[in-house]
């Protein structure tokens, strides 16, 4: 299993995260809000939204790198041949928490998500 992060890997377009936000199913987590649809691709996809609400850009990219490397740990968890869209939203608290709490969080809420989708 690759670790890397590549351009296959992501939500890109913004016509990409209108649709998943517009038809996607939300699912709310104590440090991130998962929004995920199916999508006619092959793999799973991540897209991040970090606004300014969440701090200085610092803190957005901390948030940002921390949900991609659980993306890439984890994309497993979605079941061989998942082809979904995921835009994650992270929030505050994600920042300051423990990795492993936010990890636990994370898998939860994509458990959560990937059985409604």
């Amino acid at each position: 299993m690759s670790h890397s992060f590549q351009a296959d890997d992501r939500v890109r377009r913004r016509a990409d995260f209108v649709r998943v936000q517009a038809q996607g199913r939300r699912v709310a987590g104590r440090f991130v809000t998962l929004l995920i649809l199916a999508n006619d691709c092959t793999a799973p996809r991540l897209g991040l939204i970090a606004s300014r609400k969440l701090g200085p850009a610092v803190a957005r990219n901390r948030a940002k790198r921390r949900l991609r490397d659980l993306f890439r740990r984890h994309r497993g968890a979605l079941g061989a041949g998942a082809a979904v869209d995921i835009v994650a939203i992270p929030r505050r608290e994600l920042i300051a928490a423990p990795f492993a709490d936010v990890e636990a969080d994370f898998l939860s809420t994509l458990r959560r998500c990937a059985r409604h989708a």
